[in-house]
């Protein structure tokens, strides 16, 4: 029987989505779903909701399990084919920190997952608990696929790629997907559909349409190099209307919309970036800045928005379960996440394209080798390769770089457990270096250090 391992499964409504998903496809119904999380409360309604839906959507085909806690987690991986992370350590108390503590520095962020020094405490407090499931899958299941969807992408994928122990991962997001869609969808260049379509044609959105176009860079600053249909290049139109909604949103008194920074960084240096203009802002240094506050107002940039988002979970979790198990809420088509197409393509060798975080093997030659880069790639029985895409234009590989620097510092501290390595990631994040002195940023990092100490390994 067909294992999965799901870790995190205390993040229900994810669990419920990906896993949803493997009931709505024939190839993955019949398998063995493992939940693990360490939370004993969520893992209980985890399994409730995902033995809710096997009998409502799947007719009780799959085998559910839960395995709680370190102690049960080797037995959740042992003999599994594929296993799905949604980790998250820490929780609200660490997140707040990441948040809070940078504040009083005058730091702002917007979320604080990626890159920043939220993103790189955050990674610190990760990186860990995802090399330990690396052993153990090492160990009981030497064959299985790793499927990390924990943020931050980059720094958590690599650090397994990098790491001592030699275990097949791919790293997915969901910011490829939508993208030219919801752009063009926004522009008014295509009209709306369904919103659940086919993965393959997830492009494709409007009839009669035949959309082309080429992604490529890092995880949340990955590029729109190309957009055409049937040939024709939109990217001359994309440009003129989305500059036209800017003009029309920086009138005074105009109401805002929510892509402006997006299509600032699109005016600026050429190309639209995959990521929302909430994630991007923090990871420019032109953005929050301290000495012009009046920035956040005038490109409607939501700092904070990812602390006030996290206070509410608890609620919206315990909603959202009541209402699958009450039969309201039950998915009747596949979502846009990779997870389901990535197994069943393995399982049945009918080969799918996605986009996935690897290691750059050469498909983007001007960023470097030892990057997680966010490229198409091609999968079948023989697992996910990547697709060579060429050099980026240089300025997109630039920002890219800015960006590298610290993902890869910070794997390396992550890796050796070495402080200083630490300070060097946050000396050159470009947000942080922007608004803060070198003094300072060490500074934080000690009050951050501090704060994460029952999550983080002893760094010397």
């Amino acid at each position: 029987m067909l294992k999965i391992t799901f870790l995190g499964a205390g993040s229900t409504m994810f669990a419920q989505r990906l896993l949803g998903d493997c009931f709505l496809t024939p190839a993955l119904r019949e398998s063995h779903i493992a939940l693990y999380d360490i939370d004993p409360a969520r893992l209980r309604e985890s399994y409730r909701v995902m033995a809710s839906l096997n009998e409502t959507m799947n007719k009780g085909r799959a085998r559910i399990t839960a395995h709680l806690g370190v102690g049960q987690r080797r037995g959740a991986l042992r003999g599994a084919r594929y296993v799905i992370n949604a980790v998250q350590i820490g929780g609200l108390e660490a997140i707040r920190n990441d948040f809070e503590i940078p504040k009083r520095y005058g730091l702002l962020q917007t979320v604080g997952d990626t890159l920043g020094i939220g993103g790189i405490f955050r990674a610190l407090r990760t990186i860990p608990v995802v090399l330990d499931f690396a052993r153990d899958m090492a160990d009981v299941c030497p064959e299985a696929w790793l499927l990390n969807y924990t943020n931050p992408m980059a720094m958590v994928t690599g650090a397994v790629l990098h790491g001592p122990y030699p275990v097949r991962c791919v790293g997915l997001c969901h910011s490829v997907q939508g993208c030219v869609r919801g752009l063009l969808l926004r522009l008014g260049m295509i009209d709306d559909v369904h919103e659940e379509i086919p993965i393959t044609h997830i492009a494709n959105a409007d009839p009669g349409r035949r959309l082309q176009w080429t992604i490529a860079g890092i995880n949340h600053q990955a590029w729109l190099l190309e957009a055409r249909d049937h040939g024709r290049d939109l990217y001359p139109e994309i440009k003129r209307r989305a500059f036209r909604m800017n003009r029309e949103a920086l009138r005074p008194g105009a109401p805002k919309h929510d892509n402006m920074v997006r299509f600032e960084i699109m005016r600026h240096f050429g190309y639209y970036v995959t990521e929302s203009s909430h994630h991007a802002a923090e990871y420019m240094s032109y953005w929050l800045k301290a000495r012009f506050p009046h920035l956040v107002e005038t490109f409607n940039i939501p700092v904070d928005s990812y602390l006030k988002r996290i206070a509410h979970a608890d609620e919206l979790w315990k909603r959202q379960v009541a209402e699958t198990l009450s039969g309201r809420h039950r998915p009747k088509y596949r979502s846009h996440e990779y997870g389901s197409y990535i197994l069943e393509a393995m399982e049945t060798d009918v080969a799918v394209r996605i986009h996935g975080n690897v290691l750059n093997r050469g498909f983007i030659p001007n960023l470097p080798a030892r990057a997680i880069v966010e490229v198409p790639c091609l999968v079948d029985r023989n697992g996910v390769a990547g697709v060579v895409v060429g050099d980026l234009p240089e300025i997109c590989a630039a920002i890219n770089r800015a960006s590298i620097n610290v993902q890869l510092l910070t794997i390396e501290a992550a890796l050796t457990r070495k402080r200083e390595t630490v300070y060097h990631a946050a000396y050159v994040d470009p947000h942080t270096s922007s608004e803060l002195t070198l003094d300072q940023i060490r500074a934080l990092c000690d009050e951050l250090f501090e704060a994460h100490r029952k999550w983080l390994p002893r760094m010397t």
